[in-house]
Protein backbone atom coordinates (compact mmCIF):
# COMPACT_ATOMS: atom_id res chain seq x y z
CA UNK A 1 0.00 0.00 0.00
CA UNK A 2 2.82 2.40 0.83
CA UNK A 3 4.34 1.98 -2.67
CA UNK A 4 0.97 2.76 -4.27
CA UNK A 5 0.74 6.06 -2.41
CA UNK A 6 4.34 6.85 -3.34
CA UNK A 7 3.60 6.08 -7.01
CA UNK A 8 0.59 8.40 -6.96
CA UNK A 9 2.65 11.21 -5.43
CA UNK A 10 5.39 10.67 -8.01
CA UNK A 11 2.86 10.82 -10.84
CA UNK A 12 1.20 13.95 -9.40
CA UNK A 13 4.60 15.69 -9.25
CA UNK A 14 5.38 14.62 -12.81
CA UNK A 15 1.94 15.75 -14.06
CA UNK A 16 2.58 19.15 -12.49
CA UNK A 17 5.92 19.41 -14.33
CA UNK A 18 4.24 18.37 -17.58
CA UNK A 19 1.64 21.08 -17.07
CA UNK A 20 4.33 23.72 -16.60
CA UNK A 21 6.06 22.52 -19.79
CA UNK A 22 2.78 22.57 -21.77
CA UNK A 23 1.98 26.11 -20.72
CA UNK A 24 5.49 27.38 -21.49
CA UNK A 25 5.50 25.79 -24.95
CA UNK A 26 1.98 27.02 -25.70
CA UNK A 27 2.79 30.56 -24.56
CA UNK A 28 5.98 30.62 -26.64
CA UNK A 29 3.89 29.83 -29.72
CA UNK A 30 1.19 32.38 -28.93
CA UNK A 31 -1.55 29.75 -28.82
CA UNK A 32 -4.60 29.79 -26.58
CA UNK A 33 -5.66 26.88 -24.43
CA UNK A 34 -8.85 26.73 -26.47
CA UNK A 35 -6.93 26.39 -29.74
CA UNK A 36 -4.61 23.63 -28.50
CA UNK A 37 -7.53 21.79 -26.91
CA UNK A 38 -9.66 21.98 -30.05
CA UNK A 39 -6.83 20.93 -32.37
CA UNK A 40 -6.00 18.00 -30.06
CA UNK A 41 -9.62 16.83 -29.87
CA UNK A 42 -9.99 17.78 -26.22
CA UNK A 43 -12.39 20.03 -24.40
CA UNK A 44 -10.87 23.21 -23.02
CA UNK A 45 -11.45 21.90 -19.49
CA UNK A 46 -9.57 18.67 -20.28
CA UNK A 47 -6.62 20.64 -21.62
CA UNK A 48 -6.69 23.02 -18.65
CA UNK A 49 -6.47 19.99 -16.34
CA UNK A 50 -3.31 18.92 -18.18
CA UNK A 51 -1.74 22.35 -17.75
CA UNK A 52 -2.71 22.51 -14.08
CA UNK A 53 -1.47 19.00 -13.33
CA UNK A 54 -4.93 18.14 -12.02
CA UNK A 55 -4.71 20.81 -9.32
CA UNK A 56 -8.26 20.28 -8.06
CA UNK A 57 -8.53 16.53 -8.60
CA UNK A 58 -6.64 13.44 -9.61
CA UNK A 59 -3.48 13.91 -11.64
CA UNK A 60 -4.29 13.71 -15.35
CA UNK A 61 -3.04 10.69 -17.27
CA UNK A 62 -3.26 11.62 -20.97
CA UNK A 63 -3.26 8.95 -23.64
CA UNK A 64 -0.34 8.56 -26.01
CA UNK A 65 -2.67 9.78 -28.78
CA UNK A 66 -3.32 13.00 -26.86
CA UNK A 67 0.38 13.55 -26.15
CA UNK A 68 1.32 12.98 -29.79
CA UNK A 69 -1.40 15.39 -30.96
CA UNK A 70 -0.26 18.08 -28.53
CA UNK A 71 3.38 17.60 -29.53
CA UNK A 72 2.42 18.02 -33.20
CA UNK A 73 0.36 21.13 -32.46
CA UNK A 74 3.25 22.65 -30.51
CA UNK A 75 5.73 21.47 -33.16
CA UNK A 76 7.96 19.56 -30.73
CA UNK A 77 9.01 15.94 -30.33
CA UNK A 78 7.60 13.79 -27.54
CA UNK A 79 11.01 14.02 -25.84
CA UNK A 80 10.74 17.81 -25.91
CA UNK A 81 7.16 17.70 -24.63
CA UNK A 82 7.73 15.36 -21.69
CA UNK A 83 9.90 16.90 -18.97
CA UNK A 84 12.86 14.93 -17.67
CA UNK A 85 13.43 12.95 -15.62
CA UNK A 86 10.66 10.54 -16.52
CA UNK A 87 9.22 8.81 -13.46
CA UNK A 88 9.98 5.14 -12.95
CA UNK A 89 6.53 3.57 -13.26
CA UNK A 90 7.62 -0.05 -13.45
CA UNK A 91 5.79 -2.44 -11.17
CA UNK A 92 8.04 -3.20 -8.25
Amino acid sequence: MHERISDELTWRQYAKGLGIRLRRLRDQRGLSQERVASDAGLSTVQYQRLESGGFAGPAPNPTSKTLIAIAQILDVTIDELLPPPWPDLRTK
